[in-house]
């Protein structure tokens, strides 16, 4: 029983960390930093509001899911 309470209480706040989600620009520098390393040129990343990105490809969330960072090559 002990170890179930543990677990809950563990459950618990992990995903109140999750909803509270990363700030979009620490989020967009993180992911700017994974497309330097890999290579990538000529692209444009943005922060917009969710749903909003006009078919642009969706490579992040943030600010508890209200935000939606998009890329596009430019």
């Amino acid at each position: 029983m002990k170890k179930l309470l543990i677990a809950a209480g563990v459950l618990a706040l992990s995903s109140s960390a999750f909803a509270a989600g990363k700030p979009c620009e620490e989020l967009k520098s993180e992911i700017d930093a994974k497309l330097k390393a890999k290579g990538v040129q000529s692209y444009s990343l943005e922060i917009v509001d969710k749903g909003t990105g006009g078919g642009k490809q969706v490579v992040g969330s943030c600010e508890g899911g209200s935000k939606e960072i998009v890329y596009q090559r430019n």
